[in-house]
């Protein structure tokens, strides 16, 4: 059961290991982009390619869905990247139902696990196996692998990263529970610290706020980047919105005001915060193609009293 790019590797590792995979479950199709055409999920393009059977059901509850899923008869369901189960699917299958989570559980709990662990500035993040029951995220724990988050890392990097490694897991878990050699663990065990919240991200929350530090603010463009981006806005009379991709951060003292746009308008572009610089490497004017700083000042110029706010 999973719907986006995430769990297609999981699904993948599956079949490379001669597992008989019944059916999968999956988002419906839905129109999208500019021509509104119809739009398969990236696990129903793979389910199509290997010729399996896919559900794709408006309401999990539904009584028609309920039986498809009997009527499998299957040992186990693997969850990645789907929508909270009910309990009637999820106590189906005799060995259970387990999710894969992209973070150290009980850290991370939620919808955005990757971008929350870039932009609280963390160094280490993983992934998690566990038994689904009422609460979201709060089952079992069956395996966690952890990983460093390097520097250079965005949200699309760590995504990656964390979706190959999170593939392997599900194989062990999977290997793990047909040997009936499972050992679980209580979340409570793990929790050492505070934990942090993972929810949906909305565009709000985007939002740059140049009175921050810069390294907060260089994290949070890391944590949003690609997707759904950090923006900002420009000072002038149309409110021109800015999204960054790519940006470094530098300390030092100096006089300008926050959101002040330093620039030569040929190879550098800085925005002046309160201990330093975001040096910004990567960006999309709104009504223009995303560039390297570089690419964009061939083409346009920022002028003196521009600033970001």
């Amino acid at each position: 059961m999973g719907t986006p790019e995430f769990a297609v590797s999981s699904l993948k590792i599956l079949i490379d290991n001669n597992y008989n995979i019944k059916a999968v479950v999956t988002a419906a199709d839905k129109p999208a982009g500019r021509g509104k055409k119809i739009q398969f999920s990236d696990v129903k393009k793979f389910a199509l390619e290997n010729n399996l059977k896919i559900l794709q059901p408006d309401k999990l509850k539904s009584e028609y869905f309920l039986n498809e899923l009997k009527n499998l008869n299957a040992d186990l369901f693997i969850v990645v990247a789907f929508r909270m189960l009910p309990r009637q699917v999820w106590e189906l299958p005799k060995l259970g139902t387990f999710n894969l989570h992209a973070s150290l559980l009980p850290d991370y709990r939620g919808a955005a696990p990757i971008n929350h662990a870039i932009i609280n500035g963390d160094t280490k993040t993983g992934v998690t196996t566990f038994f689904i029951n009422e609460e979201i995220d709060k089952g079992n724990i069956l395996f966690r692998e952890s990983i460093e988050i390097e520097p250079k890392d965005n949200a699309g990097s760590l995504h990656d990263k964390l979706m190959h490694i999170g593939a392997e897991l599900v194989l062990k878990t999977v290997q793990a529970i047909e040997n009936n050699n499972v050992q679980l663990h209580k979340q409570e065990e793990f929790i050492n610290d505070t934990l942090h919240p993972a929810p949906k991200i909305f565009k709000d929350s985007c939002r740059i706020d140049w009175e921050k530090p810069a390294k907060g603010i260089n994290d949070l463009i890391r944590g949003l980047s690609p997707y759904p981006a950090a923006w900002t806005e420009l000072n002038n009379p149309e409110k021109t919105q800015v999204k960054l991709y790519e940006t470094s951060f530098i300390i030092d003292e100096h006089h300008y005001k926050n959101g002040t746009i330093i620039t030569d308008n040929k190879t550098y572009l800085k925005v002046a915060v309160k201990d330093g610089f975001i040096d910004v490497l990567e960006l999309q004017i709104q009504g223009k193609k995303r560039l390297k700083i570089k690419e964009l000042l061939n083409g346009y110029k920022f002028t003196e009293n521009d600033f970001f706010v």
